[in-house]
């Protein structure tokens, strides 16, 4: 007895940035560099040598990334890194804007263990520019009921879960992240496209590279739309 055939993907949604010398870093990370490592004029083959942080582009930050006793990247199981997610349309923040539980409840009652949270600010729009920096931000408590909640991956369209200030920490520190991060939990960073997911739930992967003991790593994060 053969049992049903897989779920055939109708569309999948491309929910990264591209990387490239330009590519935004939070202040005081590395930037990004690609160079021509060897070309096929010289060469006979293309190879482009890639230096920039772990914490480039559309990626995921691991417990260590804030506690020296957290697990690292390659030490998570894979399963916080793909499964339904459900999106949280937070859009209309001002700059350094307070997402708080009170915005979450449309999607409250779904949240539980084995589901990821993704929140949709449409930040993204500003990618590249000096405004990107001013993104709304998940205060503290938001964070602690969402973890109470059983939701383990937290993501965003924006530079990060909490407050980026230039000229130095935000008002609430890293209150977002220590909660996330301190419940062994992981926050997906720098997400785009998040109004181009339909249905609900979608199944999302943010797969990470497998940096060896790194606090996090870049992903090629994407939404698939299944059929049926």
């Amino acid at each position: 007895m053969t049992g049903p055939g897989p779920t055939p993907v109708r569309r999948i949604v491309d929910l990264s940035h591209p990387v490239d010398d330009d590519t935004p870093v939070y202040p005081g990370d590395p930037v990004a560099r690609f160079t021509p490592a060897a070309t096929v004029t010289a060469d006979g083959y293309n190879v482009l040598h890639v230096s920039m942080g772990s914490q480039t582009g559309t990626h995921v930050d691991a417990p260590y990334h804030f506690l020296d006793d957290g697990a690292r990247i390659d030490e998570l199981p894979l399963e916080l890194f793909l499964g339904p997610a459900v999106v949280a349309d937070v859009r209309g923040k001002p700059p350094h804007g307070r997402i708080e539980w009170a915005d979450l409840a449309p999607v409250a009652d779904r949240l539980g263990p084995g589901r990821m949270l993704v929140l949709h600010t449409g930040w993204d729009v500003h990618w590249g520019s000096d405004a990107y920096f001013d993104h709304p931000f998940l205060t503290g408590d938001a964070a602690a009921r969402i973890v109470a909640a059983g939701v383990r991956t937290v993501g965003l369209d924006a530079l990060s879960l909490d407050e980026t200030m230039l000229d130095g920490e935000g008002a609430d520190g890293f209150a977002a992240h220590f909660e996330v991060l301190g419940a062994g939990g992981v926050i997906v960073e720098n997400l785009r496209n998040l109004g181009a997911i339909g249905g609900t739930d979608p199944l999302v992967s943010v797969l990470p590279l497998r940096f060896a003991g790194a606090d996090g790593a870049p992903v090629r994060a994407v939404a698939f739309e299944l059929e049926g």
